[in-house]
């Protein structure tokens, strides 16, 4: 919210001075903000649906798939995200998506609202870390799909 509100703000003192001076670099840093807050919404993580092929990242306007297939490991992990290194994406303004580097778990991808609900999917060749709201019962149905997938039920 704090980060809205100082958007909109820069926002304001540009629209001042360029109503003031008429110089349009002004008019241009009008448009900046509003396109940081609309871009950080399109990208920001609303939900995760959990079906019996894949994890659904819901988007504002699509969503994101991730196969249970060849998913190797399901990991409630509250410090997961602990320390890391933004390679690409946002980090903390409406979400944390995108590719993370830490110690810990090494190159990420993240759909993340909630660092300490984090939760580390495993797949043979990359790692994904979500938050769903109760990360108890994500990983317990996860690995349950898991186990299913595996049984050739």
């Amino acid at each position: 919210m704090m980060v809205c509100f100082l958007l909109a703000l820069a926002s304001l003192a540009a629209f001042l001075t360029w109503y003031t001076t008429r110089a349009s670099e002004a008019l241009v840093a009008v448009l900046i903000p509003p396109l940081i807050l609309l871009l950080s919404a399109l990208f920001m993580v609303r939900g995760y649906v959990l079906t019996n092929d894949e994890i659904i990242v819901k988007r504002l306007g699509w969503v994101t798939r991730l196969p249970l297939e060849g998913l190797v490991n399901v990991a409630g992990d509250d410090a997961a995200m602990t320390g890391s290194l933004k390679l690409f994406g946002s980090s903390g303004f409406m979400s944390y998506t995108g590719v993370f580097w830490n110690r810990k778990i090494g190159r990420y991808r993240a759909f993340a609202t909630d660092p300490a609900r984090a939760v580390v999917l495993s797949y043979p060749a990359r790692k994904v870390v979500v938050t769903p709201d109760d990360p108890q019962r994500f990983i317990v149905r996860a690995r349950s799909m898991l186990k299913y997938r595996t049984s050739g039920w």
